[in-house]
This record gives C-alpha cells, sequence and structure tokens, in this order.
C-alpha cells in the first residue's frame, strides 16, 4: 500500500473543501451537470482525488461523452479505483471511488467509445484537481510524464 495516499481527518477534509467538494466526496452528492469547468478541459494533465491527491485519471483518456460531468475511458491505474454496487435512486450502477481516501467519483458506464474499451467513467469535477502536464514534476507526480509520451 502507497502510505503517501491517506485520507486526511474529517476536520482537515472540511477545512480543506468547500461544500460541494465536501458533499460530493464524502456525502455521495452529484454536482450539477454542465457546471464545473473540467467538463470542458482537454488541456494534458492528469487528475487527483482532491482530498488525498492519488492519481485517477490522465486527460489522453477524457473525452466528450455530453452528459455534463467530465469522462474518462478509463483510470490511471485500476488499483487507485474502488467499485461498488450502487442501488440508490431505483437504479442499478456501479459507483466509483478512490483506494486510499475513499471519496465518491462517480459511476462508470459501459456506454464509452467502444473503440477505447467501451468504458465511460462519468466522474463529478468536484471530486479532482486537476495537475498542468507541465506541473507534474514540481506537484511530486513526475513518474506521470510518460503518460504524454
Amino acid at each position: 500500500m502507497d502510505k503517501k495516499y491517506t485520507k486526511p481527518n474529517q476536520e482537515e477534509i472540511k477545512k480543506k473543501l468547500n461544500e460541494l467538494e465536501y458533499r460530493v466526496t464524502q456525502e455521495d452528492a452529484t454536482e450539477r451537470p454542465f457546471t464545473h469547468e473540467y467538463n470542458d478541459l482537454y488541456e494534458d494533465g492528469i487528475y487527483v482525488d482532491i482530498v488525498s491527491g492519488e492519481p485517477l485519471f490522465c486527460s489522453r483518456d477524457k473525452y466528450d461523452a455530453g452528459c455534463g460531468w467530465p469522462s474518462f475511458t478509463k483510470p490511471i491505474d485500476d488499483v487507485e479505483i474502488i467499485e461498488k454496487l450502487d442501488t440508490s435512486h431505483g437504479r442499478i450502477r456501479t459507483e466509483v471511488r478512490s483506494q486510499y481516501a475513499d471519496s465518491h467519483l462517480g459511476h462508470v458506464f459501459n456506454d464509452g467509445p467502444k473503440d477505447r474499451g467501451g468504458l465511460r467513467y462519468c466522474i463529478n469535477g468536484a471530486a479532482l484537481r486537476f495537475i498542468k502536464k507541465e506541473d507534474l514534476e514540481k506537484e511530486g507526480y513526475g513518474v506521470y510524464l510518460k503518460l504524454f509520451e
């Protein structure tokens, strides 16, 4: 287990996050579609868990699904993502959570681009922090520069 990524205590989380970020990651809320700036962001970089900093998604795997939330075809590493059955709201879905912080991220569906694996990770922008490619090294994520070669 990578000890670098841990879940802070609730007091620290409340200080670190704004109200929406807290409700999404800690209370399994969903942001309104088409409201987060990351929905339309296509710059090179990676998306990390806003709570723990664990790397989750690469911009190279992001696409416009038209659903109003940032969508990805796959996570950077399957180990960083936990999938759970979600039967809320009278539907059967697969919830996606981060490995170390246990943050609610969104859901994964099987209606993604077939030529890229067929999955759509539909993720709340409020659960993410974007790190630009040129900032990866200084923020301690230099190992992920290889994703852009």
